[in-house]
């Protein structure tokens, strides 16, 4: 089963502390999988570990947080050299490939040492719907402002540029990205820059932004666009999902 379109599902969100468990998969996670159409059978879920070195505790939680959820869990591991003999081969046998957060910057220069940039192209394209949070957002864009370089926010412009746009995660958690980003944009560093709080989605089909979902409802997502030397900030509703 494959979505009907390319779709990505960027988040600053989809995971909650668990109850017997250490991580429980939140309502963006869920959703994403519905987006993919998947129904009849367990859904497929690839989990890539690479921002945070494939880290075997974090691995853990998350196939807990699979098991607790129903899903079948694929980590796909990169360190020491990858778990599986064709990336392609198990990145398309999958309904979502749901990328963690940590560093975007070796996230982004491992995955090119591998051709891993461009298999998730080609899974995209093939209807397997690509999500993730924080670094597992900001990946599928332009750039954006990153923490991957150290404790001072710094500009990224490498991301694989499935969405041609900027992305600013945990756009109200950390005082430091909204400024950042604006000076980006308003530089023109960045392209327009699709923004999210914590808790926020935005749903792509294609390179088409078509909605922004939230797992905690009040929160919010954010378009900032380039106005001569200024950026201009529009607030976007997100809908509830649960």
């Amino acid at each position: 089963m494959n979505a009907p379109e390319p779709t990505i599902v960027a988040t600053s969100g989809g995971h909650r502390p668990g109850g017997r468990t250490r991580v429980e998969f939140a309502a963006l996670v869920h959703h994403a999988l519905d987006l993919s159409g998947v129904h009849g059978r367990r859904p497929r879920v690839l989990y890539v570990g690479t921002a945070v070195g494939d880290a075997e505790h974090v691995t853990h939680n998350v196939a807990e947080a699979a098991r607790v959820a129903g899903f079948d869990f694929t980590p796909l591991q990169l360190f020491p050299m990858p778990n599986h003999d064709d990336l392609e081969e198990t990145i398309l046998g999958h309904d979502l490939v749901w990328v963690m957060g940590g560093s975007a910057a070796n996230l982004l220069a491992v995955w090119r040492a591998h051709a891993l940039d461009v298999v998730l192209r080609r899974a995209w394209r093939a209807g397997v719907v690509l999500g993730g949070i924080s670094a597992g957002s900001l990946c599928w864009y332009e750039g954006g402002a990153t923490d991957s370089f150290g404790p001072r926010l710094r500009p990224l412009t490498n991301g694989l540029g499935l969405l041609p746009y900027g992305n600013g995660v945990h756009y109200d958690s950390d005082p430091g990205r909204r400024p950042l980003v604006h000076q980006l944009v308003a530089e023109g560093t960045l392209p327009t820059t699709h923004c999210t709080e914590d808790g926020v989605g935005l749903v792509y089909r294609g390179t088409e932004l078509v909605e922004a979902v939230t797992e905690r409802p009040g929160k919010a997502a954010y378009v900032v666009t380039r106005d001569g030397d200024k950026a201009i900030e529009e607030r976007l509703p997100a809908r509830v999902v649960v």
